[in-house]
């Protein structure tokens, strides 16, 4: 049994990690950073509220050290981890950029201690049907992709992902996962080219953007919006034999931000009425069932892991070419050009 100490109780504490954490029967939540005193022994009785990362840091009983903190602090809680010899877990991004992301890469292989990152979306329902279709060859040449994830929030959200900060912005809350998904899919683009701005009144950071990844012919697009009623899919695939439509997002945030547990019966099952749609080369469509989500996955491999039974669910040098592609893609928007992106 490991002990594992979290580091933020807010949003990506509560409702991602700590669930996941307490089903995974090789872990146990010991440990929680927050000063949400009487929700920790509501919910997890069984975990010690600690009022500062340094007090977790230095519990020798913590095994495992879990980052779900605001953007801008997670490279300095993951080196801390680090050099205070645990294994850690970096909610996304890994790092603000790739630089400190390779830093933190080589501290945790001097120190033999486990670092991954954690890409949950993944474990999506939407993205593993996807997985399985590519793998089967059901679009036959696949020449466009897109993936999306649009909102419609008009109102300015009060907290730092609203705030012009360094992790501010929705390409640093968004992004990473949908270059993740992009990346696993395909690879290493040979080049890109961005657009990202602000089209929301009084809006401090990026509320839009789309990225362009170039691969020969084929294209593959990543974009988010916070001004879309009437979502776009979630993925549009295009190839050679036919297309696959799936609009709508994963079930498992909602279950879990509403209280629900990785436990419960039907958990990451999606109701038939949101499966995606595949259309053949002669226009006849069919619902195709969509593969269960498992989140819960990410940190069953994470235990097998520091174990020695395993890779890490996601190995580091697959984050730091997220943030290598971001970088790059920020860079295109500013100079208003398609860039190479190297092969290494």
């Amino acid at each position: 049994m490991l002990n594992v100490g979290l580091i933020g109780f807010g949003l990506a504490g509560r409702a991602f990690h700590a669930p996941l954490i307490a089903v995974t029967p090789a872990l146990r939540l010991a440990a929680i950073v927050t000063s949400r005193v009487q929700e920790v022994a509501d919910l997890y009785p069984q975990a010690q509220a600690v009022a500062s990362a340094d007090a977790l840091l230095t519990d020798p009983a913590i095994d495992l050290v879990v980052v779900a903190t605001p953007n801008d602090s997670h490279a300095p809680l993951a080196r801390a981890a680090l050099e205070a010899g645990k294994h850690v877990v970096v909610d996304k991004p890994f790092a603000l950029t790739a630089e400190d992301a390779r830093e933190l890469t080589v501290l945790a292989e001097a120190h033999g201690q486990m670092l991954t990152v954690f890409h949950n979306r993944r474990w999506d329902s939407d993205f593993a049907t996807v997985q399985r279709l590519l793998a089967d060859d059901v679009l036959g040449d696949l020449q466009l992709a897109e993936l999306r994830w649009d909102r419609f929030r008009p109102a300015i959200k009060q907290g730092w992902r609203e705030t012009p900060q360094p992790g501010g912005g929705l390409l640093s809350d968004l992004g990473p996962h949908l270059i993740d998904q992009a990346l696993h899919l395909f690879g290493r683009p040979e080049s890109v080219s961005a657009d990202m701005l602000s089209q929301r009144d009084e809006a401090q950071v990026d509320d839009y953007f789309e990225l362009t990844l170039h691969y020969g012919t084929r294209r593959v697009i990543v974009g988010a919006a916070s001004l879309v009623a009437a979502p776009r899919p979630r993925f549009a695939l295009h190839g050679t034999r036919g297309s696959f439509v799936k609009h709508g997002i994963d079930p498992q945030e909602a279950v879990l931000r509403a209280g629900g547990s990785p436990a419960d019966p039907g958990y990451g099952i999606e109701n038939a009425a949101s499966w995606g749609v595949l259309v053949d080369s002669t226009g006849g469509e069919q619902r195709v069932p969509s593969v269960a989500g498992d989140w819960p996955h990410f940190y069953a491999q994470v235990a097998a892991s520091i174990s020695g039974n395993a890779a890490p669910p996601v190995a580091p040098s697959d984050a730091i070419a997220g943030l290598e592609l971001l970088e790059q893609a920020r860079r295109s928007a500013r100079e208003g050009r398609t860039l190479s992106f190297p092969s290494h």
